[in-house]
């Protein structure tokens, strides 16, 4: 048995996000799991899906909202869970099977961010981790969280920091609709999107969202334009 979490917070994301990463999980793995969301809100979600409440946790001042929540999924009280586990953003997109995920590596595993090669720092839409492993990451962050804050900005370079002797994803497996998906330069006006070849999971972060990304010319900004990418509709339902 495996786990796979996500966790959703305010009013960012729809339930329907949640809904349809549970259905593309269940259609990309051929082993038992437990699919379950840690949030502050059930409304909408599927009884399909297991909740559970956020763990308390502090937040700096000014950003009640960020992404700093995430760390919450280290810590000891979180149901009954146990063994290891995949953890997704809500953003996501699968395009292909997880079980390789879950065998790759027993340690620490997370995205090689793609803005920050070569220093250490993972993209955290996509990690795996052992439940009850790594408890001293919300911890530390708890007891010392303004040092935290200040000295690394964001919950991911933390998070990779913190741990440090981590693992990276195939550089194939999990891929940037941004970055990889939509056609450099010029190129994004005549031809549309395309799934990189070997993607396991395709990550949206920041903007677009895979909405957007069905429908293109995001925003009507002509620098950022992009032709539609309708076939993200055959995966994220």
């Amino acid at each position: 048995m495996v786990n796979v979490i996500c966790i959703k917070w305010g009013d960012l994301y729809g339930p329907e996000f949640v809904n349809k990463l549970h259905s593309m999980v269940k259609r990309n793995i051929t082993r038992d799991f437990r699919f379950v969301c840690i949030t502050d809100d059930t409304k909408g979600i599927s009884p399909d899906v297991e909740t559970l409440p956020i763990p308390e946790i502090c937040m700096p001042e000014g950003k009640p909202r960020s992404g700093w929540k995430k760390l919450t999924v280290f810590s000891e009280h979180l149901g009954n869970l146990s063994g290891k586990t995949l953890f997704l953003d809500l953003d996501v997109v699968i395009v292909d099977n997880l079980n390789p995920l879950f065998d790759y590596s027993d340690k620490f595993t997370i995205i090689e961010n793609w803005t920050q090669k070569g220093r250490g720092i993972g993209n955290s839409s996509v990690f795996s981790y052992v439940i009850g492993q790594h408890l001293d990451v919300l911890q530390y962050y708890e007891a010392n969280m303004e040092e935290v804050v200040k000295e690394y900005g964001n919950e991911q370079i933390y998070l990779s920091k913190k741990i440090g002797d981590i693992n990276y994803w195939p550089e194939q497996w999990c891929r940037s609709f941004k970055f990889h998906s939509i056609p450099k330069g010029i190129l994004r006006y005549f031809l549309a999107p395309k799934i990189p070849e070997g993607c396991k999971v395709l990550a949206f972060h920041g903007h677009p969202n895979p909405d957007q990304a069905i429908v293109g010319n995001y925003r009507g900004r002509l620098l950022k334009y992009f032709k539609p990418a309708r076939w993200i509709e055959k995966y994220w339902y």
